[in-house]
């Protein structure tokens, strides 16, 4: 049985011109895989206009106004009522909340049920003075099947965004809030209404809203910070390698001093992603003082960091660790692990980041997988000034550390 949707009246409502609208994809920030797809009034869905088919956010007088602007953000755990859903300035420091709305608009309730829904966001891994966030909604029985929009974070100074892992959450009035996979910053995560199944039906009583947080660190360009990383036994290095449940993998950090002054106490920190743990012992600095490398003493290059030490101009160095892909919460499918490395030089943070791919296909999953779319810590070797040269500076490729 249809499901009448009840108008909502606004401003903007009221300048709809009657009859269903093509909006080409690329004039707003919004998009579909059909390139333009129709949208529609509420009045127009109430009269018919929907028919049997399926579709995502294209009432352009719904509950958040025009449904196709359905990625927001705003401060998180702020008392603001609205998303900023077209751009937001950000500070340094901040944490932000991304949401993204989910609205089947078929009437038909539990008669017009939307299968394998999921949702994903791009995050940018650059430093800008903006950085544009997209939201992605995917379902294989809608028209179109995968639709998206963006949010700008914006600022007057350049800054990179740090996904906060484990805040990746879906809400709707069934579930309430639930978690969701870190996957949704990845290769996507699944929704649902009653479970996290796929299935939504269509109307407002089963709409919901995917958030998830990121935090703004600003930076400059007097330092350089390269993160990669290599199947262990093997000899080059990747931005992204596959992998399997038991292979190590070594990771390694490369520290540059751009600034025509030293720079003191570089601390140096790794954040492994749930699914790869540290392998105890592992942590090598090499710099000009230790050109063949030299155990790092403590292991908390993955939890308070390690103080490197000083650097002249143009100086650098080399931090490599062994980590193991275990398996705590990995989905059936592909997972891409992510792990993030910093440096924070003088109260700057520069970061970046490496992948591990690993494709779980065991028997605990189904036969067929649907794709969808400042504490100085570092040993007394390493202390404060022990890598500042006469010379100035360290210079090795990754070829040659080997």
């Amino acid at each position: 049985m249809n499901k009448v949707y009840k108008t909502i009246l606004s401003a903007s409502a009221a300048m709809i011109v009657a009859g269903v609208s093509m909006v080409p994809a690329n004039v707003f920030a919004w998009g579909d895989s059909a390139n333009g797809r129709s949208t529609y009034t509420l009045e127009q869905v109430n009269a018919g206009a929907l028919g049997d088919t399926i579709t995502f956010n294209s009432i352009t007088n719904g509950k958040i106004g025009d449904e196709r602007n359905f990625v927001g953000a705003r401060v998180k755990n702020s008392n603001a009522k609205t998303w900023n859903a077209d751009t937001i300035a950000v500070k340094d420091g901040e944490t932000y909340t991304i949401r993204l709305y989910v609205h089947n608009n078929s009437p038909k309730g539990t008669a017009g049920v939307a299968e394998n829904v999921s949702a994903s966001f791009s995050l940018p891994t650059t430093i800008a003075k903006e950085h544009s966030v997209i939201g992605y909604l995917n379902s294989s029985n809608a028209t179109p099947n995968r639709i998206w929009d963006e949010v700008k974070l914006t600022s007057s100074d350049t800054f990179f965004l740090e996904y906060v892992e484990g805040s990746a959450k879906y809400t709707n009035v069934k579930m309430g809030t639930v978690a969701i996979s870190d996957n949704v910053v990845t290769t996507g995560a699944t929704l649902g209404y009653e479970s996290l199944d796929g299935k939504v039906p269509g109307c407002y009583e089963y709409d919901g809203q995917v958030t998830i947080d990121v935090k703004v660190h600003a930076t400059s360009k007097t330092s350089k910070l390269s993160k990669t990383v290599r199947i262990k036994g093997t000899k080059d290095w990747k931005e992204s390698v596959n992998a399997k449940v038991g292979d190590e993998v070594e990771y390694q950090i490369e520290y540059k001093n751009l600034a025509d002054e030293q720079v003191n106490n570089v601390m140096i920190r790794d954040i492994l992603p749930t699914n790869m743990e540290y392998v105890k012992g592992s942590t090598m600095l090499y710099n000009s003082n230790y050109q063949n490398g030299v155990k790092v003493v403590e292991d908390t290059v993955t939890t308070n960091g390690i103080n490197i030490g000083s650097y002249a101009a143009r100086g650098n160095a080399y931090v490599r660790f062994t980590a193991k892909v275990v398996n705590k919460n990995l989905a059936c499918g592909s997972n891409q692990l992510v792990n993030w490395a910093s440096a924070t030089v003088n109260s700057s943070v520069y970061k970046d980041d490496a992948s591990v791919m690993v494709n779980r296909n065991d028997a605990a999953c189904p036969a067929k997988i649907v794709e969808t779319g400042a504490t100085e810590v570092a040993g007394a070797a390493l202390g404060a000034g022990a890598v500042t040269t006469a010379l100035g500076y360290f210079i090795a490729s990754r070829k040659k550390l080997m």
